[in-house]
């Protein structure tokens, strides 16, 4: 049957921020019932009693992660480039699988890929034993790099009374500390226990809403599967699943009100991250109530898709938004995402940021030197200060400023957007404008 997550989001009176660890706790009441996580499947109840476990699991796996990207980052700087590019001169020293390996793979994976030919195989298999060469590639470079920079952990992650101060990993002189560390995983460590509270809801609505017709049916003498047909089945026309839920929605209004149903668990709210706007090119009030912060590759699909997307939406809250745009150049995936980049900041300080990204956005295949060159000329910018701008040192250490940034607080891919500090985890109009509407209230 479909949820009632929304339906329940709406009646809550006091709220849980993790999951419940015991089966007598009350996850909601209605009228003569109170639900427990006793009253979940087998499942989610396994889930909700191992998340301590998993969660210590999880956090040091992600210390893992980040003295990995900690010894990445100090070799790139010996280097003078970016983990990125760091990255991307690794992958360019990897062989191409040969004809043999393609074979192999094919022969080792006959089962699975039952009647497909060896010729039609040929590509999806090159592009798995690609990745998985970069993957042995990079693993094989953290384990040298860490011994390089003599990487060793130095506090328990997941030891009590943690203080900001502690210094959970070394390499060499550099340190780790828990306030980093608490940085870095803070929007991580949300979407674990937002995981395990979805799974809980959702589990929780069914058992509510079969607890609630079973009760109609009981008071009224007809049996649950009429009601189900009176109130949802019977009234479809179009037999959509969006019909369906419609439906159902509103029948659960009636015994969501009927039974006086109160949701006491609740899924955590995002955390507010303390992202900085820096000096970067922003357009819209500088007192505006709400910043939107995107960090952006201008070679990314995504983000070009994005960027006009998320305009539409600010422009519907006219005075009251400061759009940022901070640099996250993929090198290791997106070869001059650096260059546009460069060439970016170039154009802002000439005052043409925004104009000159929208043809960035428009030109994905043709970002190198001469074309970024055109683009600038086109905007009438000064040719020989954008070239000096381009490829100056500042420029350069703006941009690893705003990669540095990001790592700090472990993004990886683009575009992430934060709202006020909150991370949007949906891209779409709707998403955007709920955020920015939810910000404003606050």
């Amino acid at each position: 049957m479909t949820k009632l997550v929304f339906l329940l989001s709406i009646l809550v009176l006091s709220a849980a921020v993790v999951p419940a660890q015991k089966p007598t706790d009350i996850l909601a009441t209605a009228k003569g019932h109170k639900f427990t996580t006793a009253d979940l499947s087998p499942e989610v109840q396994a889930e909700v009693a191992g998340a301590p476990a998993e969660l210590k699991k999880f956090r040091s796996s992600l210390l893992d992660e980040m003295i990995a990207g900690r010894a990445l980052a100090l070799e790139a700087a010996s280097q003078g480039i970016t983990i990125g590019r760091l990255m991307a001169n690794l992958k360019t020293g990897i062989p191409a699988p040969t004809a043999a390996e393609i074979k192999a793979a094919y022969d080792a994976n006959e089962d699975a890929l039952g009647d497909v030919s060896l010729e039609k195989a040929t590509q999806p298999i090159t592009d798995w034993l690609n990745g998985k060469k970069q993957q042995e590639a990079v693993v094989a470079l953290v384990s040298k790099l860490q011994t390089k920079y003599k990487a060793a952990k130095a506090k328990d992650v997941n030891a009590a009374n943690p203080n900001p101060a502690d210094i959970l990993a070394t390499l060499g002189t550099d340190k780790i500390t828990r306030a980093e560390f608490d940085k870095f995983t803070e929007y991580d460590l949300f979407e674990f226990s937002a995981q395990i509270a979805d799974d809980v809801l959702s589990d929780l609505d069914e058992v509510i809403f079969n607890t609630l017709v079973a009760d109609e049916a009981k008071a009224t003498g007809v049996d649950a599967s009429a009601i189900i047909a009176r109130e949802i089945t019977n009234k479809m026309v179009d037999y959509t699943d969006d019909e369906r839920a419609h439906l159902n929605a509103e029948y659960g209004k009636r015994l969501t009100a009927k039974y006086g149903v109160v949701l006491q668990f609740k899924a955590p709210e995002p955390p507010v991250e303390a992202v900085s706007v820096d000096d970067d090119p922003a357009e819209g009030p500088a007192n505006a109530p709400v910043t939107v912060i995107m960090f952006s590759d201008f070679q990314c699909s995504a983000c070009a898709a994005t960027h006009p997307i998320l305009k539409e939406a600010i422009a519907g809250f006219p005075g009251k938004v400061r759009f940022v745009v901070r640099d996250f150049p993929l090198e290791s995936i997106h070869d001059n995402s650096l260059l546009a980049a460069r060439a970016a900041s170039a154009a802002n300080a000439q005052g043409k940021f925004f104009e000159f990204i929208d043809i960035l956005y428009k030109n994905q295949d043709k970002l190198d030197t001469e074309s970024l060159k055109k683009y600038a000329a086109s905007l009438g910018l000064d040719a020989a200060r954008f070239d000096a701008d381009m490829n100056s040192e500042k420029t350069l250490a703006e941009i690893k400023k705003d990669i540095a940034d990001g790592d700090s607080f472990h993004i990886t891919s683009t575009p992430t957007i934060f709202v006020n500090g909150r991370r949007i985890g949906r891209i779409s109009p709707e998403s955007f404008k709920a955020a920015i509407e939810q910000a404003l209230k606050k």
